[in-house]
């Protein structure tokens, strides 16, 4: 997976400086396949707490994290199940978020109180590539202010969390928009949990063949 070269090197130059945003512990603002998103280098604690900061997020909800392929699921877990690999390969690289027991190394902000995090492997050619280049998975939470909506195209983005975010990458190719990421759980016996449905619908799931069950909101 590459970057389209749409902006005479201008998706490389932007890519090189988010990439250094990102080794400095600074945040930036990225696109996915459904929306934009905040995110900082997903090994760094300091920087996860500034995207909680600039977000006014509740601290005891997890930041999500996206890598750039199936292979960097070691920086992230050790679980192996094969119901995993049987997922990765019907809807990754795409919006599904997949709950995993996190390596301990990993910070306290990415895991709730049972030590799940959530990963992708985002279907956006720039996200992937930026976790990539940087063999570090890296934390994409919606870019907007809790409470307010997320956005899908460059005009949409909270100028105040712009001004916050240490880069930003706004040219194409933009988010899709729509739904957020589906976020799913594996139980016993191979059988799966929705927590959020969204972009991959319960029936996608049932076609591939999965046993579903829609979680329950307190």
């Amino acid at each position: 997976m590459s970057l389209p070269d749409t902006h005479d090197g201008k998706s490389e130059e932007a890519l090189q400086s988010l990439i250094k945003a990102l080794n400095n512990g600074e945040t930036v603002v990225y696109p996915t396949e459904t929306l934009y998103a905040l995110g900082c280098d997903g090994t760094n604690a300091e920087a996860c707490d500034k995207v909680i900061s600039i977000k006014a997020r509740a601290a005891d909800k997890p930041l999500p994290l996206i890598i750039g392929g199936v292979d960097m699921l070691g920086l992230v877990t050790n679980d192996r199940p094969a119901v995993l690999q049987q997922l990765a390969s019907s809807f990754w690289p795409g919006p599904l978020s997949i709950l995993v027991k996190a390596l301990p190394s990993l910070p306290s902000a990415l895991s709730d109180e049972q030590g799940y995090t959530s990963v992708r492997w985002s279907g956006h050619p720039f996200a992937s590539e930026l976790s990539k280049r940087m063999r570090k998975p890296v934390v994409a939470t919606s870019a907007n202010m809790s409470g307010r909506p997320p956005a899908a195209l460059p005009e949409d983005l909270d100028p105040e969390l712009l001004a916050l975010a240490g880069a930003a990458y706004l040219d194409p190719p933009w988010p899709k928009g729509g739904k957020a990421s589906t976020v799913i759980r594996v139980l016993e016996f191979n059988r799966l949990e929705v927590i959020r449905e969204g972009a991959v619908s319960v029936k996608m799931l049932c076609d591939k063949g999965f046993s579903v069950s829609i979680a329950r909101v307190e």
